[in-house]
């Protein structure tokens, strides 16, 4: 290749903003860091609560939320990848190494219930499955403290193996949620199909509830949809007490947010 025809080709894939150039370098910088993290298991999963609606509050059980750390041990923000990486084999490796450290959790403590979130696509993934297959191999019981959050685009995405998933799963008593509800594209006919035990309403619709009237009305339509289903409805991202208290009358039976609790590492 000549010099010029070589410049030509670099120069097409080079995006002539300076600004973009920045973010595509950044962007590029962070996936290695994110591919190092997971190839030296350098990840936590940090807990934030669920709680029930009555009984003070109690904790029914928490969400894993993994932390991926660089070589300092600084947590790489989730926001600067997740997005990328979701539906990629990159996004598969860290449902794999959630999976992994929430059954070492589980083992570590007996008396907790652990929700870990996977994408539909990893639930035919061959690392990730060798992990689930291994401990339901064992029989130690700690599956049956686990619930597989998908979220509902993911879920939409590949249905039939999402329901297959969850029929090959049921006589070993693992419990699925579906994530964001509201905010993707099931058809609620699509409901009856899916053998969800409980629906996590997104937080688009539980912000400032108590003060917007359209939010109210969706949020309550959620609800009622969910318990037509026998499912129980676990309002996402409640701030305030005000939201809770709003929430709580209209029929929700969990809450989650910093109002009651941000998430961190276990001990």
């Amino acid at each position: 290749m000549s010099m010029s025809a070589e410049n030509k080709a670099w120069d097409d894939q080079t995006p002539r903003d300076p600004l973009e150039y920045a973010v595509s370098v950044r962007d590029k910088d962070v996936l290695s860091m994110v591919r190092e993290a997971l190839a030296t298991d350098n990840c936590r999963l940090a807990l934030q609560p669920v709680c029930t609606a009555h009984d003070n509050y109690r904790i029914a059980f928490h969400e894993c939320l993994i932390r991926v750390m660089d070589e300092t041990g600084r947590i790489i923000p989730a926001g600067q990848f997740m997005d990328q990486i979701e539906e990629t084999v990159l996004g598969r490796d860290i449902d794999t190494a959630s999976l992994r450290l929430a059954f070492g959790l589980l083992k570590y403590h007996p008396g907790i219930r652990l929700s870990v979130n996977v994408s539909a696509r990893s639930l035919g993934d061959a690392a990730w499955r060798r992990v689930l297959d291994q401990e339901l191999a064992s029989l130690t019981g700690h599956v049956d403290r686990l619930i597989f959050e998908i979220s509902e685009d993911s879920a939409m995405q590949l249905p039939e193996v999402v329901i297959r998933f969850m029929e090959e799963m049921q006589p070993h008593g693992l419990a699925f949620a579906l994530d964001n509800f509201g905010a993707g594209l099931t058809a609620f006919r699509h409901l009856k199909d899916f053998f969800f035990d409980l629906v996590k309403i997104d937080s688009h619709f539980t912000r400032n509830i108590h003060e917007d009237p359209d939010n109210q009305v969706l949020a309550e339509a959620l609800i009622t949809v969910a318990h037509q289903f026998e499912m129980f409805a676990v309002a996402e991202g409640v701030e305030s007490q005000e939201e809770a208290d709003f929430l709580i009358g209209i029929g929700v039976d969990c809450v989650q947010g910093y109002h009651f609790g941000v998430p961190k590492f276990s001990v």
